[in-house]
């Protein structure tokens, strides 16, 4: 056992580890399923796996298995409840701003578009598209969270504006 592993399973590391983490771990896994409450059930059991497996894991390598351990609990879950992504449901609208009906109409049809437009996407495209705009990641760090090259981000990130380009007007 190396040094590093043992870090990773004292509790002031771990708890370290934890805070660094969570924010983004908790971010992509609601890229990936599209629901808070679910993302924060695999976000929890990737640290609880981290925790029982830390003797194990290098320090080093620790936020790859995370996002990994959170990529995999996902694809899980899929296969097992067959999940189709759900965007959250509007609620009733209650003006507060005082806008005009016709641009708060304008502007519900606009948001239904983008999340129909986004829900067109492919995951990959959807994750890529979301890290990058929502959470304003580089291509390179999505790059290197995914695991995969600069260039699959890019393509992905290309595909997707294609497709919100194609089904919502002047975007």
């Amino acid at each position: 056992m190396n040094s590093n592993n043992t870090k990773l399973c004292e509790e002031t590391h771990f708890n370290t580890f934890y805070l660094e983490h969570i924010q983004h771990a908790s971010n992509f896994a609601y890229y990936k399923c599209g629901d808070k409450d679910n993302a924060l059930d695999l976000v929890q059991e990737a640290f609880s796996k981290i925790w029982e497996n830390c003797s194990k894991i290098d320090f080093t390598k620790a936020k790859t298995y995370l996002f990994t351990t959170v990529n995999n609990l996902f694809l899980n879950k899929v296969k097992h409840n067959k999940v189709v992504l759900e965007y959250a449901k509007a609620a009733p609208y209650i003006d507060k701003t005082n806008e005009s009906p016709e641009y708060l109409l304008e502007e519900e049809e606009f948001k239904t578009k983008l999340q129909n437009a986004i829900a067109l996407l492919s995951e990959a495209q959807r994750e890529v598209f979301l890290l990058n705009r929502i959470d304003g990641k580089k291509y390179r760090e999505i790059a290197e969270m995914l695991e995969i090259s600069q260039k699959a981000v890019e393509k992905r990130m290309s595909g997707a504006l294609k497709i919100l380009r194609a089904h919502i007007e002047n975007i």
